[in-house]
């Protein structure tokens, strides 16, 4: 069970193109079901059947897994299982037969517009760090990217000229995502006075790097973007994704449309920005009275 899990991994990694992020929650998750499996004495995965499965899937309910986690497993099984039958090893595929648990749709934090401009314009950027510090959090704001997009920029990827920058989503989808003046403005004070304080052999292509030269790493760009809240004060704890929603939701207050922000997020499925991304009440209160015949109160 363990070599098929392994196959499974290469296929994922050199034919479905999948993010290393996925591919470790897929491996971990396949590794807890065949961990499962030869508890109860199968180790053969032609012997996968949708009843293991699903005792599989009933244990990590019990365990009290979140619904997202249950999703994720559940997919995770199912292309296990699809690829198995796709290579004769099984003779039907028992994960067609598998329910999909319904995921939550718990958003993160998100900022106010006041709140973003205070963190924003009041962050102590002295030195190399502050310089990289403040276009870390002034790009993930601006652009929406994702925490491990931004750290896989290249210097290349950005278009001074017309104020954009490349990016390298999930699946390998390229889009190009507006910076805005501010953005563009602090990653060229960055490139400017202190990468080249931290650049070193190893640096190589990277826009942001971190404190050793290297480039900049996922958690360090998390632990950066908590770090620069607190000392900035009376602004929310917020993570990089929290940057992201915020940013998309206050392209939406501002009247963006939700293609455009689907667009700029980079989601596949207009169904996954709606998730992403919501309106303030108020605002839609507001629209209501300006737009609707009887939006108007009485009292007003």
């Amino acid at each position: 069970m363990e070599d098929a899990v392994a196959e499974f991994g290469r296929h994922l990694r050199a034919e479905r193109g999948v993010s290393p992020h996925t591919l470790r929650a897929y491996l971990g998750d396949l590794n807890d079901l065949t961990g499962y499996a030869s508890d109860l004495g199968v180790t053969d995965p032609a012997a996968l059947e949708v009843s293991l499965l699903r005792a599989w899937l009933a244990r990590q309910h019990a365990l009290g897994r979140s619904r997202a986690t249950l999703a994720r497993r559940t997919a995770a099984a199912r292309a296990f299982t699809r690829h198995l039958h796709r290579r004769g090893v099984l003779q039907d595929d028992p994960g067609l037969l598998l329910g999909t648990p319904k995921r939550g749709r718990e958003l993160p934090g998100v900022i106010t517009q006041e709140e973003a401009a205070r963190l924003l314009d009041t962050m102590d950027a002295e030195g190399p760090l502050g310089l990289r510090d403040l276009a870390v959090l002034e790009t993930c704001y601006a652009t929406g990217v994702r925490v491990s997009e931004l750290c896989g920029l290249d210097i290349d990827d950005l278009d001074t000229e017309r104020g954009t920058v490349r990016v390298l989503g999930k699946g390998g989808r390229e889009r190009t995502v507006p910076m805005g003046e501010p953005a563009a403005r602090a990653v060229q004070d960055w490139l400017r006075a202190g990468r080249p304080a931290l650049a070193t052999d190893r640096s190589g292509p990277a826009l942001f790097l971190g404190a050793r030269g290297g480039r900049l790493h996922p958690t360090s760009a998390r632990r950066i973007v908590h770090a620069r809240i607190a000392e900035v004060g009376q602004v929310p704890d917020l993570s990089p994704h929290g940057l992201r929603h915020s940013a998309a939701t206050h392209l939406l207050e501002g009247g963006a449309d939700l293609r455009s922000v689907q667009e700029i997020l980079g989601h596949a499925s207009l169904q996954t920005t709606q998730l992403y991304t919501h309106v303030s009440v108020e605002r839609l209160k507001h629209v209501h009275r300006q737009a609707h015949p009887r939006g108007t109160r009485s009292d007003e």
